[in-house]
């Protein structure tokens, strides 16, 4: 696919959240024991944050490759918590806890994009501790919904195996507050090997992105990226939770919020933790103006 057509694609995948395309069913798999020993199962988990990118994303062997080197580099975990920019339902939602389809969440991709699977086993127990967690909350159940590709597209490339367990939920807001609040109630699955992970993209705008080869980064784009990577290494939950008022550009980075979010969510199981030091494990621009930078805490 060349650049042109790549940038149609994308802005026609950015018009739409949650839809459902035609999709294929997946198989149980069992998770492989090679790795998984006693001690690092029992770990400390990080929280994270990763810039997602798009489908296209699997056929850039760089950032894959990144983005496995993180993966080994984390403690083993028990399973994985995503919560995704293409799943925003209120109130908080649960989704599969069985093996069902992916959701193939974007339109007009050439049909090798729709063959990607990820039959990661389902995360029933992660589910149950959930619930607990989120007690006295309203919690609503979607047993049909299959990982987006803001899951299912990092967790390729991080764990190409599929064998760690996958629990996919909603962002129940976009409000940064409520967001954070949400965070700090996911906290203690980090305690219990669980990888609470939020995926997006700091900067998320489409119709800024430039193709051409060697492409400038804009100046905005920059300056809203070093402002962020500034208030989440000082773990400056103020300025984060103020971002819109505050981060410089914001209106161009992000003409809307649900790419960014999850973040405050990372941050949010995170700062209760003086241990959980922020680090950028991946960092860089796309494309002018998206920024690639991802975030480790603890």
């Amino acid at each position: 696919m060349d650049r042109r057509a790549a940038l149609e694609v994308l802005l026609a995948a950015g018009a739409t959240g949650c839809g459902r395309a035609a999709s294929k069913r997946l198989t149980m798999s069992q998770p492989a024991s090679q790795g998984a020993t006693g001690a690092n199962r029992a770990a400390t988990m990080p929280a994270i944050f990763l810039a997602h990118g798009s489908p296209l994303l699997l056929d850039d062997r760089g950032w894959v490759a990144e983005l496995g080197a993180w993966a080994q580099a984390l403690p083993r975990p028990r399973a994985v918590l995503m919560l995704s920019a293409h799943w925003v339902d209120r109130p908080i939602t649960i989704g599969a806890t069985r093996s069902v389809p992916l959701v193939y969440d974007f339109y007009g991709f050439p049909a090798q994009y729709y063959q990607t699977t990820y039959p990661s086993p389902p995360a029933p127990e992660l589910a149950t501790r959930l619930r607990g967690l989120l007690q006295g909350q309203p919690v609503a159940e979607d047993p049909e919904r299959g990982l987006d590709h803001g899951a299912y597209v990092p967790l390729v490339a991080m764990y190409p195996e599929a064998d760690v367990p996958v629990l996919q939920v909603s962002l129940p807001t976009l409000e940064p507050a409520e967001l954070f609040r949400l965070g700090r109630a996911l906290a203690p699955l980090r305690r219990e090997g669980i990888l609470i992970v939020g995926s997006g993209f700091l900067t998320h705008n489409l119709r800024s992105m430039d193709f051409r080869p060697e492409a400038p980064v804009a100046a905005w784009a920059k300056e809203f990226d070093a402002w962020t990577a500034d208030v989440l290494a000082r773990r400056d939950v103020d300025a984060l939770l103020a971002y819109r008022e505050r981060a410089p550009g914001v209106r161009q980075a992000l003409p809307t919020h649900e790419h960014f979010v999850p973040v405050v969510v990372a941050l949010g199981a995170a700062v209760d933790d003086a241990a959980a030091v922020p680090r950028f494990p991946i960092s860089g621009f796309i494309y002018g103006t998206a920024t690639r930078r991802s975030v480790q805490f603890g």
